[in-house]
């Protein structure tokens, strides 16, 4: 191996790593930029004795496969999920969405139920939306 002249050698290899490192960095940022998935609103419907369709309208600044919002939940107040809806792909553009779940059973003795989203890189953590059954109620 030739020696490098005038030290340009050890320094297009330091270069190199710092630009790396760099590429490295700005990725893992742009993750942690895009934030959690928010719930914007919710329109709940009963539809039968103990069964509810939920519409729920999702805001995320979707990245692609690596950073999505993938999935929200209706849960009690005590973490109970009775339903979920899994969202199977990005959304980049179309922001806020909203995708529906019928046939979510929910028992009469529960009257209040939170809707949260979820995203493959936070987990739950953004804005839910708490709704009261018993207003809803047939």
């Amino acid at each position: 191996m030739a020696p490098a002249r005038n030290g340009y050698g050890r320094d297009v290899s330091a270069l190199s790593i710092v630009v790396v490192s760099v590429a490295a960095i700005l990725a893992t940022l742009t993750q942690v930029f895009a934030g959690e998935a928010d719930v914007v609103s919710v329109n709940a419907r009963q539809q039968g004795a103990g069964t509810w369709r939920f519409e729920v309208t999702v805001r995320h600044d979707d990245e692609g496969w690596d950073h999505y919002a993938d999935r929200w939940i209706v849960a009690g107040r005590d973490g109970t999920v009775y339903g979920e809806r899994v969202l199977l792909h990005p959304h980049e553009n179309e922001q806020p969405f909203t995708r529906s779940q019928p046939g979510i059973t929910i028992p009469d003795t529960v009257s209040t139920v939170i809707v949260k989203a979820h995203d493959s890189v936070h987990g739950f953590g953004g804005a839910e939306v708490t709704i009261d059954l018993d207003t809803l109620r047939q």
